[in-house]
């Protein structure tokens, strides 16, 4: 068993009070003994030493230690900002490199947690994307930018904000938190929250992978703090707090836009991961077998993943065809135990609001296609399951869909809409799909899948929805040199676009520095155009 008390200023904080994270798979084998197991240690209960059912604990830290944290941080701040960017580049490095040498016990911890080994080690990969070195690079470049115009050197460079706080999301906390070590190189200290329902993840990711790659660079005490706490509370305490600068928060749309507002009273800058209601559009020319198999991508953990398709837009001439191939795929996706490799599918506790969407949407016209029944563990309908069967729903015609929750809302469960634009319609009908899309009140990623290159230009150039737009590939796969998070509307608030933390946490300053002419003249010149521009004629 790990044990991970709060850490503050590069030290173990004392604690008498832990959450114990219990083995997922567990439930599975005696679900009443796991669940008493944990009340028990709750209680304050001792655990067994040799009961491998206990992964690991983390302490629960108290406001005052909180406090502290900010403290250490505001404190730590200003010596690690002075070292170059070349050295914080060089904490990146060494951490992505420490994530590809210890990913298959990353993929452990967060199987351990209940999480699918498929869903798991494409979270793990996507950190070692994230980090990759062509994506720090891009950074770099937007952080330091410098060029000569007259006798002048122009420089144009990011500052960071400061001390930033780091809210998580429940679902996949350790491998989103890890948007955080961005935040840091760009030179701000970082307060990290684990959250209590899920603390272990996000304690081994930052104890085992961050701090001591921020050990290796020297950083001073206190540039990395990790707290786990009661969350109003937490913040709560940042809103007021002088020590904090920026607030970074994954969570649900309505909860995170109240928290960009509460933000912005407080003069603080929020960076926002909300909810998403991503789309897929198949044109008539789309490889329907490869489109098919990126649209499967959407049941990933349940579809309990903000970032995976929600519904797909198919040309009437195509649809019928892409719909047979995802009937085929999808009979194939399974449920189980997270340890097992072939497994898609993870439990879905609150499923009451599944089955009131679903009816909903077939009353108002859409067509079951298959699922929309609870499975047990072996994938037999089973009542009481705590499984949801991949779900696929047809809906034609957009007046049709533009008012069904199932297609304009997120679903945060396994099911899937397809839109069949009417095959009669007059007009532009890809103008159409993409205005279904531009008006998506949601906007993390969006795909195409068309061999039309001028059809991929236009898709690139008037689809303002979405922080990442995807063409013929993977939906959910991540790119070196691209950001892995961020969007627009509900899923990033009133300044949402594409997350490069490095950027987001920081802020431009302009820098002009002269040589060669006299103060006085160099003023002067300054006030004036160009000699023969046409302000001067005028």
């Amino acid at each position: 068993m790990k044990t991970y008390p709060s850490y503050i200023a590069g030290q173990d904080a004392p604690t008498n009070k832990w959450i114990y994270t219990i083995r997922a798979s567990s439930l599975f084998e005696d679900a009443f003994g796991a669940i008493r197991l944990k009340r028990e240690l709750a209680g304050d209960g001792e655990p067994d030493g040799t009961d491998e059912r206990v992964v690991g604990r983390v302490a629960l830290t108290g406001p005052e230690q909180c406090a502290e944290a900010l403290r250490a941080a505001r404190a730590a701040q200003p010596a690690w900002a002075a070292m170059p960017l070349a050295e914080r580049l060089r904490f990146g490095a060494i951490f992505h490199e420490r994530v590809i040498a210890r990913r298959e016990e990353f993929v452990e911890v967060l199987i351990a947690e209940g999480h699918p080994r498929r869903l798991a080690e494409w979270e793990v990969a996507g950190v070692i994307q994230g980090s990759a070195p062509e994506t720090f690079a891009a950074n770099a470049r937007m952080m330091d930018q410098r060029e000569h115009v007259g006798d002048r050197e122009i420089r144009l460079v990011r500052k960071p904000d400061g001390v930033v706080c780091l809210s998580p999301p429940q679902n996949a906390a350790a491998s989103n938190s890890m948007l955080g070590v961005s935040a840091i190189m760009a030179g701000n200290s970082l307060v990290v929250k684990a959250p209590r329902s899920a603390p272990y993840g996000v304690a081994w990711a930052w104890r085992e992978l961050v701090a001591t790659s921020l050990e290796d660079v020297g950083a001073p005490a206190g540039v990395l703090n990790i707290v786990c706490g009661v969350p109003k509370v937490l913040l709560d305490q940042w809103l007021v707090s002088e020590d904090v600068d920026d607030i970074m928060y994954f969570g649900g749309s309505e909860r995170g836009v109240e928290i960009g507002r509460r933000c912005v009273e407080h003069g603080k800058k929020s960076v926002l991961e909300l909810a998403g209601n991503d789309g897929v559009l198949v044109w008539e020319d789309a490889d329907l077998d490869n489109a098919a198999r990126a649209i499967t991508e959407c049941f990933y953990g349940s579809s309990q993943i903000c970032m995976v398709p929600k519904y797909v837009i198919a040309h009437p001439r195509v649809a019928d065809g892409l719909v047979e191939r995802l009937r085929t795929l999808v009979a194939d996706i399974r449920p189980g135990r997270p340890e097992d490799p072939d497994v898609l599918l993870s439990p879905v506790l609150r499923t009451s609001e599944f089955f009131t969407v679903l009816d909903e949407a077939v009353a108002d016209g859409a067509e079951l296609l298959c699922g929309g029944q609870r499975i047990a563990e072996d994938g037999t309908p089973d009542s009481s399951g705590v499984f949801l069967q991949p779900t696929l729903l047809r809906v034609d015609g957009y007046d049709r869909a533009e008012k069904m929750r199932a297609v304009r809302s997120e679903t945060f469960y396994p099911l899937l809409s397809i839109v069949v634009p009417d095959a009669d319609q007059a007009g532009d009908g890809f103008g159409e799909a993409l205005r279904f899309m531009n008006a998506n009140p949601y906007g993390l990623r969006n795909s195409l899948w068309s061999e039309d290159p001028e059809v991929v230009e236009r898709f690139c150039a008037q689809l303002d929805n979405g922080g990442i737009l995807k063409v013929n590939d993977s939906h959910l796969g991540f790119v070196p040199g691209l950001p892995t998070h961020g969007g627009t509307g509900l899923s990033g608030g009133p300044f949402g676009e594409v997350n490069f933390p490095m950027l987001r946490t920081s802020h431009l300053q302009a820098v002009s520095i002269a040589t060669g002419v006299s103060p006085r003249s160099r003023v002067f010149e300054s006030a004036l155009p160009p000699a023969g521009s046409p302000e001067v004629a005028r």
